[in-house]
């Protein structure tokens, strides 16, 4: 059975997948287009952050990071570093971690999540994902700015 629980970036195993995530997306964009965050952004106090795990293997990590307005905390969060260790490919692992993120902002309160991924073709099936899930295009928010390797997309919770 797979759980999903509250962990840290830093675990070895986690940092080993971050670690690779950031190494693909600095392989398939940009480096000014890159907006993953290494394990020790993802410890921010505004970040909560999830592994998904069966029998104690990591299958995935997924994080919620609360965005904040110039009038002081907002009601919106942005999904950050979602991913997926090659092994759990094709199993759910991010639908079942996308969901627990969503139920958490829903509970939270939160009025939007928001997220950026790539336009490159390596990005195709996690915008395929997200919009299955209801998330749609919008301009760039928080501090992003327009950008041809970047999408940005919302839900409205």
């Amino acid at each position: 059975m797979i759980s999903i629980d509250r962990d840290s970036p830093a675990r070895a195993d986690v940092h080993q997948l971050l670690s690779e995530h950031l190494a693909d997306m600095f392989a398939t964009s940009p480096a000014e287009s890159v907006h993953a965050l290494d394990h020790a952004a993802l410890s921010a106090p505004s970040i909560t952050f999830w592994t998904a795990r069966e029998d104690g293997n990591l299958l995935g990590c997924g994080a919620l990071k609360l965005l904040t307005s110039p009038t002081g905390p907002g009601r919106h969060g942005e999904i950050k570093s979602m991913r997926t260790t090659t092994t759990a490919r094709g199993r759910g692992v991010a639908t079942l971690m996308l969901g627990y993120i969503l139920d958490d902002a829903r509970t939270r309160n939160l009025e939007r999540a928001y997220l950026e991924t790539g336009t490159e073709d390596y990005f195709a099936p996690a915008r395929r994902l997200y919009a299955r899930h209801g998330f749609t295009e919008c301009p760039p928010f928080a501090n992003y700015v327009l950008d041809p390797n970047s999408v940005f997309m919302e839900l409205r919770l």
